[in-house]
């Protein structure tokens, strides 16, 4: 007698608000160093696009040279990539926000690509207010040429060959808020909970979003005389909060007790509650932000979490009022000014 079983079903892998499962929001596979902190970045970049309903086919993915720079591949197959040169990659993001204002821009670079060659680039990136995620995947050395230092990297700090850093650190994150830049964080690639909350929260905000992210290079710069190795990192990492972030479409939903945190609302209704861990942090103070994290390098930590949270500045596209109907779908017909309305403009200039 022969008896049959049936075979219990799979369940079904979740889905977002959109009908897409996590795996639609992966890449192709990584070609970086096993337990390279940057793939831990990309994980929560998934997971946050994933967890926001995101839609693939409108994120532009934008980068320039660098170990950094080959992530974008890696996440988000849906979206479109552009793999600039040598720290150019914000010129290329500004021109394609601009032709249309519609999509999800993500920018990855390296402590070397914005700090170095590109650092003209990220200043005026971060002072025009482009619509951008501007992602710092910083390891305070270059990986991709063998592993000298870049401008990043902490004085004092030691490479494996030796040598040491005699020059002072430039702070992506100090850098930014002195620009006027309205949404500043740093996080930790060993800390996803934190780097997740703050994505998502990156996702909703409309201007350029500086995640300076410390991202151990486990090739390079992964001993115990560095100071961006795992170790140093995790034993000196001081989250300055607890965030969670509330999409505008389930504010309704969420209860948040009064008192116990502060709600940072955006343009479109969505929500940052942040829950101080340590006493006396508002990131809505710029120049007290300034002032925690120069006190915080002084005493060798790295202050992680939101740092400091402006929503109401316009973006780039709303300061050069431009048509709600994106540049890169509107006719020749509504481009290209008639001879007549040229003379118009001409006299105008007189």
């Amino acid at each position: 007698m022969t008896t049959t079983t049936s075979a219990t079903p799979t369940p079904a892998a979740p889905t977002n608000k959109l009908g897409f499962t996590k795996q639609d929001y992966v890449g192709s596979k990584s070609t970086l160093c096993a337990g390279c902190g940057h793939d831990s970045i990309t994980a929560q970049i998934i997971n946050a696009a994933f967890e926001s309903s995101i839609e693939g086919h409108r994120v532009t993915k934008y980068s320039g040279i660098g170990c950094s720079s080959k992530t974008p591949a890696y996440f988000i197959n849906q979206g479109w990539g552009f793999n600039s040169v040598h720290g150019r990659m914000p010129s290329i993001a500004t021109g394609a926000s601009l032709a249309n204002r519609t999509l999800i821009n993500i920018g990855v670079s390296g402590d070397g690509d914005s700090m170095s060659i590109g650092m003209g680039q990220f200043v005026h990136a971060v002072r025009r207010n482009i619509p951008m995620i501007y992602i710092i995947e910083d390891n305070g050395v270059y990986g991709l040429t063998k592993g000298q230092f870049s401008a990043t990297a902490d004085k004092g700090s030691h490479l494996k060959t030796g040598a040491v850093n005699d020059f002072p650190s430039i702070d992506p994150c100090t850098l930014a808020i002195e620009l006027g830049c309205g949404f500043v964080a740093r996080s930790f690639s060993g800390n996803p909970k934190q780097l997740n909350a703050i994505l998502k929260a990156a996702f909703a905000y409309q201007g350029t979003v500086v995640l300076d992210v410390i991202s151990p290079c486990v090739t390079f710069n992964n001993h115990d005389a560095s100071t961006r190795s795992y170790k140093h990192v995790k034993d000196h990492d001081f989250p300055l909060h607890d965030l969670g972030f509330i999409q505008y479409s389930e504010v309704e939903e969420v209860d948040i007790p009064a008192g116990e945190t502060e709600i940072v609302t955006f343009p479109d209704g969505s929500k940052v509650a942040i829950k101080a861990l340590h006493e006396g942090y508002e990131p809505t103070d710029r120049f007290g932000a300034m002032k925690a994290i120069h006190e915080s390098m002084a005493k060798g930590e790295f202050l992680t979490g939101l740092l400091y949270i402006n929503p109401t500045q316009p973006p780039l596209p709303e300061v050069l009022n431009l048509v709600d109907e994106p540049l890169a779908t509107l006719g020749e017909d509504l481009l290209k000014p008639s001879p007549a309305e040229l003379d118009k403009i001409m006299q105008s200039l007189m």
